[in-house]
């Protein structure tokens, strides 16, 4: 695995950079963002991540380990190439993506070019407990309490997978009717994933469920 280049800028383009390594020219895929970092002909150094394909080998390159991170993590969800996966970071920092993916704000990811709100639904659904913000325990650590902060939260990831706000609201009072101390709690990603359950739903269940209303 290629952890980071570090070499001399070639070139500069609108979405790759060109690291001169030794006399190697190494193309990499990078963020707006990061390649306005870049200088010709000033050392660069870019951590990166492979992605290897039957016909290719892409390196996507990245301005911080974090940033390489949350964008490993973005291609375990079903659905979500390294393309769309770097057009996230474009849009967000990583930081912004781990609190969407901690409280299960599906409408941040709606704002990334190429996502609707059933992918968006979807990778709250798939990133629950994997991504969390810097310095907060990991998913079994609860959410600030109170209904009033973590409800509307599920509901509208819930709603981005088909549910109605009505059907969504109802089906998390039964689930938690047997789970009052996930209520007290109010860990966002756990009551999402105890609501699907009661509901007898997976992720991609849902994810038909969402197809069959188009």
């Amino acid at each position: 695995m290629i952890s980071f280049l570090r070499g001399t800028v070639a070139h500069v383009g609108l979405s790759t950079a060109v690291i001169d390594l030794n006399g190697a020219g190494m193309s990499v895929h990078a963020t707006p963002q990061t390649l306005s970092r870049l200088r010709t002909g000033e050392e660069g150094k870019l951590f990166t991540s492979l992605i290897v394909r039957e016909d290719s080998l892409t390196l996507f390159g990245f301005a911080s380990d974090d940033e390489r991170e949350v964008f490993d993590v973005l291609l375990s969800v079903s659905g979500v190439g390294p393309r769309l996966a770097l057009a996230v970071l474009a849009v967000h920092d990583p930081e912004a993506i781990r609190v969407a993916a901690h409280t299960g704000d599906s409408k941040t990811f709606t704002k990334v070019p190429g996502i609707g709100p059933k992918v968006a639904g979807r990778i709250v659904l798939e990133l629950a407990g994997k991504l969390v913000p810097h310095g907060t325990a990991p998913s079994s650590a609860p959410s600030p309490s109170g209904e009033s902060v973590w409800k509307p939260q599920v509901v509208a990831a819930m709603t981005s997978l088909g549910w109605s706000e009505k059907d969504a609201t109802g089906s998390i009072d039964k689930a938690l009717a047997d789970a009052p101390d996930l209520a007290d709690q109010g860990n966002v990603a756990e009551i999402l994933r105890t609501t699907l359950r009661w509901l007898g739903q997976d992720g991609a269940r849902a994810g038909n469920r969402v197809g069959s209303r188009g």
